[in-house]
């Protein structure tokens, strides 16, 4: 059945690629982003696009969706120190827009939260104003559902990689940043210690969890990651070349549990491509 599905942050990485399975599968799709990260590059045929802030989202679509996916925020772990307004205007704000917006129109919403959350045994949510930020939203989604009845679910993306990963200082992630400095032949830089460990998922596996939670998912903890975890170092060696070392920066989380039940027993989701392969691919 076709469904009105609202994507916020549809011209970004993650987006991006839900966008385009979306309208794949035969769903009508409307995409809002400010384009603060997102491209205009990032387009893909088959989907409205409109350009606004979430704060707007009420005033911007004036539609009545069945399905709202809101990935639409302020996403850098160790840039938001210096950024706090911006983070605040995106995390807090809009966030509040777009859960008024579900109120008043009944749709179903799949907000994107952080696995900041969980990472060092649980302190990470406090570690930076980003972590901060998402983890408190990820309350304000539940008191909603208490308060107001509205439907919802919430997921966890586990350090996404793969097409249309930004490069570039400040918004960029550490698989394309890598990729692209090995390209270059400069060395990888990287945040000392050097042993922090993250899961690295695949974004169509990301996507992939999100149909399914879209689709069946009800309430907190859909957890979507791969469940190998790698060092930092780990991952440059497997690029190969020279390292660089940086000094260590506030926010840089050491480890990050993954925890996938949910989605593996209620979805029968599980990631199906791993990071290895993927950067052999890139570096033959």
């Amino acid at each position: 059945m076709q469904k009105l599905v609202v994507v916020t942050g549809g011209a970004g990485f993650v987006g991006s690629h839900l966008c385009e399975r979306l309208a794949f599968d035969g769903h009508r799709v409307i995409s809002l982003d400010d384009y603060s990260t997102g491209l205009v590059a990032n387009h893909v045929p088959g989907v409205e696009y409109r350009t606004g802030s979430t704060a707007a989202i009420a005033a911007l679509i004036t539609e009545t969706p069945d399905l709202v996916y809101h990935l639409g925020e302020y996403a850098r772990t160790e840039q938001s120190f210096s950024d706090v307004a911006r983070v605040l205007a995106s995390n807090q704000t809009g966030t509040a827009a777009v859960l008024e917006f579900v109120r008043a129109t009944g749709a179903k919403l799949v907000y994107a939260g952080s696995s900041t959350k969980f990472a060092d045994a649980g302190i990470g949510r406090d570690q930076s104003p980003y972590a901060w930020t998402k983890a408190t939203n990820t309350d304000l989604v539940q008191r909603y559902a208490d308060w107001y009845g509205i439907r919802y679910a919430i997921t966890y993306f586990y350090n996404v990689y793969g097409p249309r990963e930004r490069s570039d200082t400040g918004t960029g992630t550490l698989i394309a940043i890598f990729a692209e400095r090995w390209r270059r032949g400069l060395p990888l830089q990287i945040r000392r210690p050097g042993t922090q460990k993250r899961n690295f998922t695949h974004v169509l596996d990301i996507v992939d969890g999100l149909v399914l939670v879209g689709q069946r998912g009800e309430g907190d903890e859909y957890g979507l990651g791969h469940p190998d975890a790698y060092s930092v170092l780990e991952v440059a060696e497997m690029f190969g070349g020279p390292v660089e070392y940086l000094e260590e920066r506030p926010g840089n989380r050491m480890s990050s549990g993954v925890d996938i039940h949910r989605a593996a027993l209620e979805l029968g989701w599980k990631p199906q491509r791993d990071l290895p392969s993927y950067i052999k691919a890139l570096t033959i």
